[in-house]
């Protein structure tokens, strides 16, 4: 009997002992459960003595959470939050990783993919493009966009769902993207030309892709991802990556304060994998691998950025975007969203009149181009730290709300001015 119950005992404490040696990890992130589940799922396979513990948190409370003392607990924060990684890295929120990073790219183009102190670094990306239905196109004769300038031209008048960067909550990014390709007169001369072929979208990112997709109109720009998940619900949507594409990058980071630090790295460890990055290629996430080496197994039709690129190399980096976004949306709304119907007669007459130029009107409709499309401030002037913080700074400080707004008006008196001149000489040309 005593032999009996040493047996038993013996077998209740194996049984419990992995319970018991197994090691907390906490990881917060604000993917959906569908993304973070299969990699849960995935890591916890491969290292059983980690339980994986997933705490959600959008972006804006996430930072302030992992600003808690002993940052609430959290080791590891995986994120596309950006702006995150760098405020908190300032605060001296993360500790090196101490990965091995053999097969990981350091850069994309001019996209850096690794934090250069080591803290953090890329573990996808989400491309941005266009979101186009094939059968629109065809029925009324227009050709597949390849770069934004395309977007600009006459001839997509009408067709574009363009959507709103203040309102929208990837189209910061890409607005963004466009100013650094192109510079910052010809970008917003781009805009101001796709503006002009425009429905301007103040909803959120899917309903892009609901307007293409009934075809209300022809071509949307958007986020990959999105419109790979309408496209897999049965919308008749094609995504064209641009030449060249910009990339939102999420990061993943050990925090400071991480009492289980070996665990954390082999989360990350885990994430940034040959197996880790192939989980990104699931119907379910469609998101873009970091590790240039797991594209020779993507899926048939699956975009490489790293191919891309070496064609048409990345000139977008957005890290230096984050201060910038929020006057950018500002000059959008004034030059764009409190004028659309003005701003499109204008195109529209201007294209006419381009038509049928002759030397004598070629003056006058460079000068009517110019009144279109020059932003209220000179690139040096959107480049002055204080003016972007300021803005950056606007929805939580009512100082700087008060600023903002008179600039702002001065900006809408500039514009008005210039719009109310190109409409007089659009009338001189015309007569």
């Amino acid at each position: 009997m005593k032999n009996l119950q040493l047996l038993i005992a013996l077998i209740l404490g194996l049984t419990a002992y992995p319970a018991l040696a197994k090691e907390k990890l906490t990881v917060l992130t604000a993917f959906h459960e569908e993304v973070v589940s299969r990699f849960e799922t995935a890591f916890e396979q491969q290292n059983p003595d980690i339980d994986l513990q997933i705490l959600w948190r959008m972006p804006h409370d996430a930072q302030p959470y992992l600003s808690q003392p002993q940052q609430g607990g959290v080791d590891v924060y995986w994120s596309a939050a950006q702006q995150n990684f760098n405020v908190l890295k300032q605060q001296g929120a993360w500790q090196k990783l101490g990965i091995d990073r053999s097969g990981l790219a350091d850069r994309l183009g001019a996209m850096p993919l690794s934090d250069p102190e080591g803290t953090f670094c890329v573990s996808e990306m989400a491309g941005y493009g266009f979101a186009v239905n094939p059968a629109y196109l065809q029925k009324h004769g227009l050709p597949l966009p390849k770069t934004w300038l395309d977007l600009a031209d006459a001839r997509y008048q009408g067709h574009l769902a363009l959507p709103v960067p203040s309102k929208v909550g990837f189209a910061p990014m890409m607005i963004d993207s466009v100013l650094r390709q192109y510079g910052w007169e010809q970008g917003w001369a781009v805009l101001a030309g796709i503006a002009a072929n425009a429905r301007l979208v103040e909803s959120g990112a899917t309903f892009i892709t609901d307007i293409i997709g009934s075809g209300e109109r022809g071509i949307g720009p958007a986020i990959d991802f999105f419109t790979a998940s309408a496209i897999a619900n049965g919308a008749p949507l094609q995504f064209v990556y641009p030449e060249p594409t910009a990339y939102s990058p999420a990061h993943v980071a050990i925090t400071a304060a991480s009492q289980h630090t070996e665990a954390a790295r082999r989360f990350v460890s885990f994430v940034l994998s040959d197996s880790g990055q192939k989980i990104l290629f699931h119907p379910d996430i469609r998101k873009l691998p970091a590790r240039p080496g797991v594209y020779k197994d993507k899926p048939d039709g699956y975009f490489d950025p790293f191919a891309a690129s070496a064609e048409h190399p990345v000139v977008y980096d957005p890290n230096g975007a984050i201060q910038r976004l929020a006057l950018n949306n500002a000059l959008f709304d004034r030059l764009f969203s409190d004028h659309l119907q003005r701003l499109q007669n204008l195109w529209l007459g201007l294209r006419k009149q381009e038509q049928h130029a002759d030397a004598a009107k070629a003056a006058r409709l460079l000068k009517l181009r110019q009144l279109l499309t020059a932003p209220p401030i000179a690139a040096a002037k959107a480049q002055e730290p204080e003016l972007q913080k300021l803005f950056a700074r606007r929805a939580n400080d009512t100082q700087a709300e008060a600023e903002a707004k008179s600039l702002e008006q001065a900006w809408a008196k500039d514009i008005e001015q210039r719009y109310a001149e190109a409409e007089k000489l659009l009338l001189e040309l015309e007569r």
